[in-house]
């Protein structure tokens, strides 16, 4: 992965040439990156930061791996499949039990029980919710559009912990709360994409993942260019992009390549061809509705809850979880130390809200969830990720096609993920269904 002297002076450089350009190195550009290089096209990834990941990256505080974004990695799905088929290492450790909810006080683990188990830890009204789940599981006994999943659960139970085991599954895997989720969405997530999940932490933090695929674009031939930025896309006189425009500390890169594919946001995507050169009527969709969290990261020399990965929570005014990285990473953390991270979903998720006010419910909950919270723990950041850097750019169910008017280029990422799923597992969703379209239309080798 290059990055460029930022002291050097302003040049232009001679056109470099690729198969393909991908723009940004988030979890949706590696992926792509990654497997069309492992096809044999020879790749460009552009990244504007200084690190590969983007919204699902990690940095150093004071000697701990901070994680920021996403924070767990699926095992045995598409993400495992895709590194196995580009070959590159995968180093992804499952905790065990991978997932608590507290209940009562109680830590309990559901692990082999499924959703029968869980309920029955809470409520004598279980089976009336297994039911409406049962019946989700027909194409017949889902929701209509317009039910949100808070709306649906309500038909079933008024249950408080219920309704707030609900509220933080939806905060944990699609960033809002069940009052802004389709119901839809949540029960073809969880009755048709293999609930309760296999998923693990990566001990060099998420970007470790990452940094493997980076390394499989180059060891195909590709290049990974770090604190660049492409600032317009060409077309030609058929309409398809022909190349772009990058800049680098100290120089301007023209790139001719003969397709392009954007991790970058639909909105920024169509900004960098024009928006008065696209369709208007597609113009009208890119600009998707973002989530918000809020993330607090945290360390102390004493340990503070028991759960080896995830804990779940089924009472709090906001937090939706606490993830444990040392009990399974011990090297994210100083020797002797502990690392943590508790999120919430604020509201509203998907509008305008109190930061400040947010924040300090969040803290309230670390302080009554967390016992020895306000003793001990070292806060080493408060993240509120939002607007143009937000934990998904588009609310499940809402978002849009990958392929785009021009017909070189795909957006791939979490604006463009298939119904009813989210996180860097869509986005190795998203990967493949690009890079089988490209394929198909632009073999490897032929030149158009």
């Amino acid at each position: 992965m290059t990055v460029t002297d930022k002291t050097a002076p302003e040049k232009t450089t001679p056109e470099k040439t690729f198969d393909a350009l991908v723009i940004g190195a988030g979890a949706g550009g590696l992926f792509t990156a990654a497997l069309l290089s492992h096809r044999g096209y020879r790749t460009l990834v552009v990244e504007r930061l200084d690190r590969v990941g983007g919204r699902a990256s990690s940095e150093d505080i004071d000697g701990f791996t901070v994680n920021n974004g996403a924070i767990v990695i699926e095992v045995g799905g598409v993400t495992e499949e895709t590194f196995a088929e580009v070959g590159a290492r995968f180093d992804v450790r499952r905790p065990s039990p991978p997932l608590l909810y507290r209940i009562g006080g109680k830590d309990v683990d559901v692990t082999g029980g499924g959703w029968g188990f869980l309920l029955s830890k809470i409520t004598r009204q279980g089976a009336k919710v297994l039911e409406g789940l049962g019946a989700a599981r027909t194409d017949d006994g889902l929701p209509e559009a317009g039910i949100s999943t808070a709306e649906w659960l309500r038909r079933y139970t008024t249950n408080e912990k219920v309704h707030g085991i609900f509220r933080n599954m939806c905060g944990s895997i699609f960033a809002v709360s069940s009052e802004d989720l389709p119901a839809k969405v949540f029960l073809t997530y969880f009755t048709r994409r293999s609930a309760f999940k296999k998923f693990g932490f990566c001990p060099e933090g998420t970007i470790g993942v990452w940094r493997a695929l980076a390394d499989v674009v180059e060891g195909n031939g590709g290049e990974v260019w770090l604190d660049s930025e492409v600032r317009g896309l060409a077309l030609g006189a058929d309409g398809t992009v022909t190349g772009a425009t990058a800049t680098r500390p100290g120089e301007t890169v023209e790139i001719a390549c003969r397709l392009v594919v954007s991790d970058a946001g639909p909105a920024a995507t169509a900004d960098l061809i024009g928006r008065d050169r696209l369709p208007a009527d597609y113009v009208a969709t890119v600009d998707t509705t973002p989530c918000a969290m809020i993330v607090v990261n945290f360390a102390s020399r004493t340990p503070l809850i028991e759960a080896p990965g995830m804990l779940s929570f089924a009472t709090t005014r906001r937090m939706a979880y606490v993830a444990n990285f040392t009990a399974t990473c011990p090297e994210m953390a100083p020797e002797g130390w502990h690392l943590y991270n508790g999120t919430s979903v604020p509201e509203p998720a998907t509008g305008a809200f109190d930061e400040a006010a947010e924040t300090a419910l969040l803290h309230e909950d670390l302080r009554e969830q967390i016992p020895g919270f306000a003793d001990h723990a070292r806060v080493l950041s408060t993240s509120v990720w939002r607007d143009g850097w937000p934990p998904q750019r588009a609310v499940a169910g809402f978002d849009i096609p990958h392929s785009t008017p021009i017909g070189n280029l795909w957006n791939v990422g979490d604006a463009v993920k298939q119904y009813a799923n989210g996180g860097t597992t869509a986005c190795a969703e998203t990967a493949w269904l690009v890079v089988d379209e490209i394929a198909a239309r632009f073999p490897a080798g032929a030149r158009t």
